[in-house]
């Protein structure tokens, strides 16, 4: 079984959910919430499997990491979970970007 592939496909999921969830369900900030952190969840879903398209499995981890702990984080505090998660948010961020870095030093290294 290819768990990064089938996490992947169940984080683009996720990321649908709460996009339309912060369309049509919810208001104000936590709507925000929703759509910024279902783009960048679903932006980075298909980033892993790019990575895995060209056998960069250690970038694709941190994308995973990166897009659940950023976007999680995002989702809890627009469900009602104490604003200091907040504060969390910017790791995934860190991750993400580790991610973009790593892929970029591979394509450079060949």
């Amino acid at each position: 079984m290819n768990w990064l592939m089938m996490l992947a496909a169940l984080s683009g999921a996720l990321a649908v959910g709460a996009g339309a969830f912060g369309a049509h369900g919810a208001s104000g900030q936590a709507a925000e919430w929703l759509r910024t952190g279902g783009q960048y969840q679903l932006i980075h879903a298909v980033a892993v499997l790019v990575a895995l398209r060209l056998d960069a499995r250690g970038p694709a981890w941190l994308f995973l990491a990166g897009s659940a702990v950023f976007a999680g984080t995002l989702y809890l505090m627009a469900m009602g979970a104490p604003r200091w998660l907040g504060a969390i948010t910017p790791i995934g961020g860190t991750l993400l970007i580790a991610g973009w870095l790593w892929l970029a030093w591979m394509a450079a290294r060949g």
